[in-house]
């Protein structure tokens, strides 16, 4: 699912001019990764020792890394880099995008969607549109008067290696198949796939082979990451309960599209078992993410807001308990991944965008 036409959602509404207080001491300034005066950081947020700003136009999310935690790679539709839609690039850790362009290492053709890595850190795994048309799909943004998310049937999952070069084609199913990521066991891949003729979760192995169907409501399943052992996964989903809710999920999915404004967080076994709803906030609970010890979730939620923003970052514990804010902007953050040593968060913002729409990445250093 190419997850930044939430934020185009998010963007109807937001002019994104609030920009983070500045209350550091002179000494924390000097220690920040940051080599700008400031640090970025809000006075709330407790849990980033410093921050560093990795990219400064465009739409750029969905940063995953390296097992190592030498590299990570990004999707980004930045048109400052000849970008029409989303595509992949490749950072090392240390780099900083503001006077300079990064190695795109997908095709350039079609669309793509959630890049990352396989174990042995040369090859990374997305979802690419490319084989349909080289162009751009269009993007709809509104069905019937509300914001919805294309489902693109023409979405296959492939293997890559760092230079651009496809290696291996993991799913040729009829329709939707996206979403893949890798579990840290680095022996399976979960994604999203509508074959069933709905948007479940699936499980593959990293070759493609043995596909397991994970979960069999109705609604849509998606954005689905492993826990740190590879036991459990937690991921955003739909349930249309009333036959007015089912009727609009399904006319939608017909055509290709999801509403994405209400959404829960759900969390299972790796085989689908012991299925659980972890979060009953409403509104949009979102891009979840395991905490380094396995025991809390990191999530992106506007259930505090009235008007559909900000979205802001909140601990959850896998048992549903202790709900925490965790970020404080007024407009938008989203997109939160640990690196594997848990010393460092990625995540994607508005703050700093000096009153623009670009959302960029961020890597925060994280101290509990």
């Amino acid at each position: 699912m190419n997850k930044f036409l939430l934020i185009l959602f998010i963007f109807t509404f937001v002019n994104c001019k609030t920009e983070p207080k500045n209350d550091k001491s002179k000494a924390e300034k000097q220690s920040s990764l940051m080599a700008a005066s400031d640090t970025l950081i809000y006075p709330e947020e407790k849990y980033f020792k410093s921050i560093r700003q990795i990219t400064f136009g465009g739409d750029n999310a969905e940063a995953y890394w390296s097992w190592d935690d030498k590299q990570m790679i990004f999707q980004s539709n930045n048109e400052a880099w000849g970008m029409n839609c989303d595509q992949m690039f490749l950072m090392n850790i240390q780099d900083s995008f503001k006077d300079q362009k990064p190695p795109m290492i997908s095709t350039g053709m079609g669309r793509t969607t959630c890049a990352y890595f396989m174990p042995d850190n040369k090859h990374y795994v997305y979802g690419s549109t490319h084989l349909a048309a080289k162009e751009c799909p269009e993007v709809p943004l509104r069905k019937n008067g509300n914001y919805v998310w294309p489902v693109y049937d023409s979405f296959d999952i492939f293997v890559s290696d760092l230079e651009g070069n496809i290696t291996a084609q993991l799913t040729d199913e009829k329709g939707y198949d996206a979403e893949a990521t890798v579990s840290p066991k680095g022996d399976k891949i979960v994604f999203t796939s509508d074959r069933s003729g709905d948007l479940e979760l699936y499980t593959m192995n990293l070759d493609g082979s043995e596909v397991q169907q994970i979960t069999d409501e109705l609604g849509y399943d998606g954005g689905a990451f492993f826990s740190p052992d590879g036991s459990k996964l937690i991921f955003r989903a739909s349930r249309p309960k009333t036959a007015e809710e089912v009727k609009k999920y399904k006319d939608l999915l017909a055509d290709g599209l999801v509403e994405p404004t209400e959404m829960e967080l759900f969390i299972c076994n790796a085989d689908g078992t012991d299925l659980k709803q972890l979060t009953f906030l409403g509104n949009a609970n979102w891009s979840p993410f395991f905490h380094p010890s396995g025991e809390k979730i990191l999530f992106s939620s506007n259930f505090e807001a009235e008007k559909g923003f900000p979205f802001n970052l909140y601990f959850i514990d896998i048992d549903g308990k202790n709900l925490e804010r965790v970020t404080h902007g007024e407009t938008f953050d989203a997109f939160p991944v640990f690196s594997n040593d848990g010393k460092y968060l990625a995540f994607s913002s508005n703050r700093n965008n000096g009153g623009t729409r670009d959302t960029n990445l961020f890597i925060a250093e994280w101290q509990e």
